[in-house]
């Protein structure tokens, strides 16, 4: 326990959720280096389907190829470097064909054309593939790293390897998804999310439904944090009516049927695990000042067919709850943007949010990835 006489753990300095240079900063050393998830594998379920993710200066296709295998690349033709994707999600034909000077490319990434090429003696079509993007698929969900040599991931994401094998999340699917344009910078959603000391003044529902200091962090520091908070009733859920809205997950039982999991995941997902459904965030920077969300919740897909399952119970909770937040992270970069704000002590119900910050200014400090 923190001595009355020790320092307070403060907040950062306003710089680092305002700086165009301190952004650029971590677009090159955290989003193009760390491990980063752009959306469920079901979001390429089928062969020819493709999905961009974009981030700072960097298009990515995620790519379903024809021959079954899932891939990621570069959206950039490797003639002139021509974008060769526009539309955000699609499907494909047999070939991937770039829109300017048609240079063609098979769903493996190799270069299949190139008009006119072939009277340039020298030139080996076989020395021009897309350029590939490191892609793994982890609890139904799709990992990239943009990093030259990327860290492994089972490396990277050792702390979470079979956390959550109860949940059974590659046998859950997208019942709906929202998605939020936020005035805010994205580590303000981060630090937000890892307290509820906040809770009974914003969230009065959920509040109502869940104690705000029952939470049990098992993950305390470094890129994963978070754990266990309690509900209030037996056989319930965060959900508008405060019942279950589907049947329970998984082989989930015994105390974990009276809890919700929180995770956050460094440094662009927030992993929410019920009894009952599974609520994700993914997280995608676009300036010092504004970021996107997209908000998936998750359900097995024979609960559709069972009594009792209705899944907008929980998204139009969670919805309202995520609002709330959203505003009060707006109404934070407003606050940071002015010459008055200084950094403040955090709580004793803040240190989750405190090792956040450490984690992020660790992973600041390393080297940049470079190309």
């Amino acid at each position: 326990m923190q001595s009355e006489s020790a320092d307070p753990i403060m907040t950062l300095p306003g710089r680092y959720y305002t700086d165009p240079a301190i952004y650029q900063q971590e677009l090159d050393h955290i989003f193009y280096t760390h491990w980063l998830c752009p959306g469920r594998v079901e979001q390429i379920a089928q062969p020819g389907q493709y999905a961009l993710f974009n981030l700072g200066r960097e298009s990515i296709i995620l790519l379903h190829g024809r021959d079954g295998v899932r891939r990621a690349f570069h959206n950039v033709c490797r003639h002139r470097g021509s974008r060769l994707c526009t539309a955000p999600a699609g499907q494909l034909p047999h070939t991937l064909q770039c829109p300017y000077h048609a240079w063609t490319y098979a769903h493996d990434g190799q270069l299949i054309g190139a008009p006119h090429m072939n009277e340039d003696p020298t030139f080996d079509r076989h020395r021009w593939p897309l350029q590939p993007v490191p892609l793994v698929e982890w609890e139904g969900f799709l990992f990239i790293n943009l990093a030259p040599r990327p860290e492994p991931f089972t490396q990277a994401f050792a702390p979470l390897l079979g956390k959550f094998s109860q949940w059974q999340l590659p046998n859950l699917r997208i019942a709906g998804h929202i998605d939020y344009q936020v005035a805010a910078n994205w580590k303000l959603i981060f630090e937000n999310y890892n307290e509820c000391y906040h809770c009974p003044g914003v969230h009065p529902a959920l509040a109502q439904r869940s104690p705000y200091r029952s939470g049990q962090n098992d993950l305390t520091e470094g890129p994963f944090l978070g754990g266990p908070s309690l509900l209030n009733h037996d056989q319930g859920s965060l959900t508008l009516s405060g019942a279950a809205c589907a049947p329970v997950i998984g082989s989930i039982g015994g105390e974990d049927l009276h809890r919700v999991y929180y995770y956050s995941i460094f440094p662009n997902m927030l992993l929410s695990l019920h009894p009952d459904y599974v609520m994700a965030h993914t997280i995608r920077p676009d300036g010092p000042g504004r970021v996107h969300i997209r908000c998936e919740w998750l359900f097995d897909p024979a609960a559709a067919s069972r009594p009792g399952y209705n899944p907008d119970d929980a998204i139009q909770f969670w919805d309202a709850t995520n609002r709330q937040d959203w505003e009060v992270c707006e109404l934070s970069q407003l606050g940071i943007s002015s010459r008055a704000y200084t950094p403040g002590p955090y709580s004793p119900l803040e240190t989750i949010p405190a090792a956040f910050d450490r984690a992020y200014l660790a992973a600041l400090a390393q080297p940049p990835a470079t190309t």
